[in-house]
């Protein structure tokens, strides 16, 4: 009998009636533009709450809907709620959100399980916002795939690299990588380190990044070193904090919106 992972946010971070979930999502979309640029191969979001990252998330993924041959997303999430060694990822064959169930690529996951670092973890999805925010936009912009899920814990950036480079694909496999930005500074403090930490993605320089810039530093950093090795060139879409969409200005939080090609 197949298993299914429920999601523990909806209502919190987003809503959980269908019918307003999409509409929501799909009004952030469609106000934002599509580049003149083929679909991205990976990109990073980020993963409050929707009233304010939604905004900015919605940029990276209105370029989804563009013409595409994504069948399989690749997502990592960092870990917010347990701690653990290295990358988890499920056992579950479905993840189920307010608009319907997503199938795991059990075959992509069995893979990413030869290597060390990849551990079957379950409690690791318990609460993880930090995945669940990215589900329903996935679904509201691409018609038919399969997910490869990771919560990444306590990991060396190379050995998220190590399981994106193995999994990476051709045109059919998507890379998504959840992450904010700084937290809870004051908002000018935060735009200052925030346009810092920008200017380290796009030149795709992971060593400038440390731990107090990016909640998702470890996923963000491994992609990357794998977007070098690839040849991938990185593009800041929208960069604001909570201070400019939905929240006071006194303590923000950060997020960046980005592409890879």
């Amino acid at each position: 009998m197949s298993s299914v992972l429920l999601p523990s946010v909806a209502g919190a971070f987003y809503p959980d009636d269908p019918v307003t979930l999409a509409s929501m999502i799909d009004e952030m979309l469609n106000e934002q533009e599509p580049l003149p640029q083929p679909v991205p191969k990976a990109i990073i979001a980020p993963h409050a709450g929707y009233i304010y990252s939604g905004p900015v998330a919605a940029s990276a993924y209105r370029q989804l809907l563009l013409p595409n041959r994504i069948r399989r997303v690749i997502v990592l999430a960092p870990a917010h709620r347990v701690p653990f060694r290295g990358l988890a990822t499920t056992s579950a064959d479905w993840l189920r959100t307010p608009l319907g169930d997503i199938p795991v690529d059990r075959k992509a996951v069995e893979q990413a399980l030869t290597l060390p670092q990849v551990q079957e973890f379950d409690g690791a999805f318990a609460g993880e916002h930090a995945l669940e925010v990215q589900l329903p936009f996935l679904q509201r912009t691409l018609d038919d795939f399969s997910l490869v899920p990771f919560i990444v814990g306590q990991a060396a950036p190379q050995e998220v690299s190590e399981v994106l480079d193995l999994l990476w694909g051709g045109e059919e496999t998507l890379i998504v990588i959840s992450s904010d930005l700084s937290h809870f500074l004051d908002y000018h403090n935060a735009r200052i380190r925030d346009q810092r930490t920008s200017m380290a993605i796009v030149d795709l320089h992971p060593e400038a990044i440390s731990f107090d810039d990016a909640c998702g530093r470890i996923p963000v950093s491994g992609l990357l070193l794998s977007a070098k090795e690839h040849g991938l060139q990185a593009r800041n879409l929208d960069l604001r904090n909570s201070g400019d969409t939905a929240g006071d200005k006194s303590r923000v939080v950060g997020y960046g919106a980005y592409v890879f090609n």
